[in-house]
């Protein structure tokens, strides 16, 4: 007789059964990637920090809400461990490692050797077999360049120390993928020369055929056939699970699998939407479950011991901190590197992040190292994903800025004259500029503040782009798209009307786009814009928090500048006095200085007032700070130019303090935002210029370089 099915009324299966259901154990997955990450951000730490902290917290040893062997939880963090190794190939440059690949690939042997030497005597004095030292040298080996962004930022990526450096990693890490799997193949056998050279032609037997086979395949796929981006993003997909299941096959690990796809479709695959998609589904999602599953794994028990016998995680820490410094020092003298460039390479050579964690993992997972191994592996990644960034953001500022402030001799007399040769003037060019309207409410101070940069002087005028954009699939629910087309086009009436008030060149555009954000860059592409200037919006820290800020995703996809107006409810005509702090002499931070020149060329010069602020870092001496001052000085107008423009320089810390005191006596301050994205990886750079504006009275400019 068949029995009834049982059914748990409403209400009574508690929230513990419901979470171990497959389903409940997927959703709080998702609820951590969501609501760990802007938490964690808070206290300045990465990501994955907090992601691992969750674990633990979810785990067996706490909360016990989550178990590191449910099926649902090792299948979502298999995906995660693939997806971080593919994007670590997808998400490196080719073209800059062919400019110096013998130096590259010097380097990267030099980080392969010492760190597989040092991993190995370190598994050696702690009386680990063979296989389990192999491993241990693959984790000190490879390495993951997190302050790549910061240098971007920086307008170094170019610099061949940077090149070179960033340039090993696809070395290093073939290198500690190849062993990895070599040493789990040696690990499942009998150890013989005949499987040790069975097991290297079979690694490249396969890298060989999957590189080749997905290059001739992409290639075709990816340019000639598939113009759809959704299918582009699904046979990218496939293409990953197939070249996993592939190394499986072949007898070496999937992550091998996975990182040489990635570099397959990196060759093949051009820049866009279909790429961003690849990554933003595995730094959202997967990637975050895997590390909370490193989380799960960890014994607090296993941990407090080998808190309490240190000897491990200290000797892996310094071991792999010394490693990555020495073959700087040896490359640097090499290569005739200065020390700013020697520490950049060490800086970028320090972090155990993507390659490390999977070889542990996967080590883990087959039984060749033990919790002691995995919880020094945490520590090493804690302490190099920390101190690497802050080395790097320290040495990139000695390799650019001294070389900006220190390459010119200031004159023998301190007295200097503004109207000499030497003076810097602005750019006086026509700009059309794109201006997304929304709000009738600020369209005119938006559009006002936009004309007032068309021309810089010039004698043509350039064009003022008002912009109109419409979601069809967000009008639907909200009573119509065409209600939402008929009060677009309203808005771009009265643009026009304001554009003839202001007796600048108008053309209105109207676009339907389902990508707000994606739409105002595209649209901006299209007119070949020379800047994209847009509204601060309504300061939601929970929706920003939450959904993500529209703000943050027209400057990550804009091709042009983007430049974000905050009037502070005051009228364009009485921005008379200008802030502008000065943080370098890039050629970023003079286009600074040319917005103020420009906002204030169109109203009245001769009240006008443009002050240069530069916080002085406290190491710099005297001499230092009159340089600086003097290369300042090179900026100002000629004397055929009324607006009055001083230099202030005043000494550090406390920048957003001392720019918040400086601004009381502004009328408008001109801010440069560094957009970071660290590649692939969920570990944000800090960005204090939004911090800085809500600190503000006054009216604000903040512009946004785009993204290289």
């Amino acid at each position: 007789m068949i029995q009834p099915l049982a059914v748990a009324a409403p209400g009574q299966a508690s929230l513990a059964q419901l979470i171990h259901q497959p389903l409940g154990t997927f959703a709080l997955l998702v609820a951590l990637a969501m609501l760990v990450p802007p938490l964690v951000r808070r206290t300045g730490l990465p990501d994955l920090i907090g992601l691992l902290l969750a674990g633990i917290l979810m785990g067996p040893d706490v909360l016990n809400l989550l178990q590191p062997d449910g099926e649902t939880l090792q299948l979502v963090s298999d995906i995660g461990a693939i997806y971080l190794l593919f994007i670590v190939g997808l998400e490196i440059d080719l073209e800059e490692f062919n400019r110096v690949r013998s130096r590259s690939l010097t380097i990267g042997i030099l980080h392969f050797l010492f760190g597989m030497t040092t991993g190995g005597l370190i598994g050696f004095v702690f009386g680990f077999p063979l296989v389990p030292c192999l491993l241990i040298g693959t984790l000190i080996a490879s390495h993951t360049p997190l302050g790549y962004p910061i240098v971007r930022s920086y307008g170094a990526q170019r610099d061949e120390a940077v090149v070179v450096s960033v340039g090993s990693t696809i070395l290093t890490d073939i290198a500690s993928l190849v062993v990895l799997a070599i040493a789990i193949g040696l690990g499942k056998q009998t150890f013989s020369w005949g499987n040790l050279i069975g097991l290297i032609a079979s690694v490249g037997i396969f890298a060989l055929t999957i590189v080749t086979v997905i290059r001739i395949v992409g290639r075709h796929i990816f340019r000639r056939s598939i113009n759809d981006e959704s299918r582009i993003f699904l046979t990218i997909l496939l293409i990953l699970f197939i070249a996993s299941l592939g190394a499986e096959v072949a007898g070496v690990e999937k992550v091998v699998g996975a990182f040489l796809a990635g570099l397959a479709v990196n060759s093949v695959l051009p820049e866009g939407k279909s790429k961003q998609q690849v990554i933003l589904v595995g730094a959202s999602l997967f990637i975050p479950i895997f590390f909370i599953h490193l989380g799960l794994l960890l014994d607090l028990g296993s941990l407090s011991s080998s808190i309490t016998h240190f000897q491990m995680p200290l000797l892996m820490v310094l071991g792999v901190i010394a490693c990555k410094g020495l073959v700087s020092l040896i490359a640097g003298r090499a290569f005739d590197y200065n020390g700013s460039q020697t520490v950049m390479m060490w800086s970028l050579a320090m972090p155990q992040v993507a390659a490390t964690l999977a070889t542990a993992f996967i080590g883990y997972e087959a039984g060749f190292l033990d919790r002691t191994v995995l919880n020094a592996v945490l520590a090493m990644m804690v302490v190099t994903a920390t101190l690497g960034p802050l080395l790097t953001a320290r040495s990139v500022r000695q390799l650019v800025e001294p070389n900006r402030q220190l390459k010119a001799t200031p004159p023998s007399d301190e007295s200097f004259a503004i109207g000499d040769d030497s003076s810097l003037a602005v750019v006086q060019r026509p700009l059309n500029i794109v201006v997304p309207i929304a709000n009738p409410t600020t369209e005119r101070g938006l559009l006002d503040i936009a004309s007032r940069l068309l021309s810089g002087g010039a004698q043509s005028q350039g064009r003022l782009l008002p912009l109109a954009l419409v979601c069809p699939s967000l009008e639907e629910a909200r009573g119509g798209v065409n209600h939402a087309v008929s009060s677009a086009r309203e808005r771009l009436a009265q643009a026009a009307v304001i554009g003839d008030q202001l007796n600048v060149k108008t053309r209105c555009l109207l676009r339907l786009d389902e990508d707000i954000a994606g739409g105002m860059s595209r649209s901006a592409r299209e007119q070949s814009a020379d800047l994209l200037v847009i509204g601060a919006g309504r300061p939601d820290k929970f929706r920003r928090w939450f959904f993500g800020d529209l703000v943050d995703g027209v400057c990550r996809t804009a091709h042009c500048p983007v430049v974000v107006v905050n009037l502070a409810n005051r009228e364009v005509e009485d921005l008379q006095r200008i802030l502008v702090p000065i943080k370098d002499l890039s050629a970023s931070a003079r286009e600074q200085f040319e917005l103020a020149q420009r906002v204030l060329a169109s109203t009245s010069p001769d009240a006008g007032l443009i002050t240069l602020l530069h916080i002085v870092d406290p190491r710099f001496n005297r001499t230092d700070r009159a340089r600086i001052e003097w290369e300042l000085r090179r900026w100002l107008p000629t004397q055929g130019q009324t607006t009055s423009t001083v230099v202030q320089l005043e000494r550090g810390p406390g920048v957003e303090t001392k720019i918040e005191r400086r601004s009381r006596d502004h009328d408008l301050v001109i801010l440069r935002s560094q957009r970071r994205q660290v590649a692939g990886l969920p570990i944000p750079a800090s960005d204090r210029t939004s911090n800085l504006v809500s600190l503000l009275d006054c009216a604000s400019m903040v512009i946004s370089e785009p993204l290289t």
